[in-house]
């Protein structure tokens, strides 16, 4: 009888531990996302803004002493023809007509005259001296250079007026020759306060003047002026 009853114990201690033990669940492994966050710094971005206005006037002062060694050459080139002919009286009394022309334009808006005016009148003088002392070429170069600043002149005034200046408005050596680089919007003032004038599409050719700030007045080569945002223009 205790032979049985130990066999059945031994029997049932050995079903228990052959039985398999329970599974437990495991437990997912949480991976954390790492992200990295940019903090911008407003200060820092206004300096770079400030120094990409200051190369763009870097640029037209580069490309004004470039258009001056041009000129230069220009008038030796004149020089050396006349060694072999001289331009006629007629071209030299048409261009000085014309830049007279063109000086009394600039002086009919009345008030203080342009500063173009000044240099316009000086090179339409020494025009006049250089023809009277049958220098045609020299007459008619001078002429042309007066009908230049005049040409500038009305540039400067589609691009929003002489009168149109603003506090802290810097004027470009020279006016500068930009491009679009997406659509954008061409506004009335440096500023996103200002009325939108119109809307430029992508790669539209345009004139740089001046800058405020990080905005750039321009025209567009049908007349139409306004402010940009220097991010949406590039030099060509």
């Amino acid at each position: 009888m205790r032979l049985s009853l130990s066999l059945l114990t031994l029997a049932t201690i050995s079903a228990a531990c052959s039985q398999p033990k329970p599974v437990l669940p495991v437990k997912p492994r949480v991976v954390r996302d790492t992200v990295t966050v940019t903090v911008r710094d407003p200060d820092l971005d206004k300096r770079v803004a400030r120094l990409e206005l200051a190369l763009l006037a870097r640029d037209a002062q580069v490309e004004d002493l470039q258009n001056r060694l041009e000129d230069a050459r220009a008038e030796v080139v004149r020089a050396m023809a006349k060694l072999q002919s001289v331009a006629s009286r007629a071209q030299a009394a048409s261009s000085m007509a014309e830049a007279e022309v063109a000086l009394q334009t600039m002086k009919a808006g009345g008030g203080e005259d342009p500063p173009e005016a000044a240099q316009a009148t000086k090179l339409v003088r020494q025009a006049a001296t250089e023809f009277d002392k049958q220098n045609y070429g020299g007459a008619l170069y001078l002429a042309n250079q007066a009908k230049t600043l005049a040409s500038s002149y009305r540039g400067r005034l589609a691009a929003g007026g002489r009168d149109s200046g603003r506090p802290g408005e810097t004027a470009f050596a020279v006016p500068l020759k930009l491009v679009t680089t997406t659509r954008g919007n061409v506004r009335g003032g440096p500023g996103t306060g200002f009325p939108i004038v119109f809307a430029a599409d992508s790669g539209t050719t345009l004139t740089g003047f001046s800058y405020a700030d990080e905005w750039i007045r321009i025209s567009d080569d049908g007349g139409r002026g306004g402010w940009i945002f220097r991010t949406l223009v590039s030099r060509p």
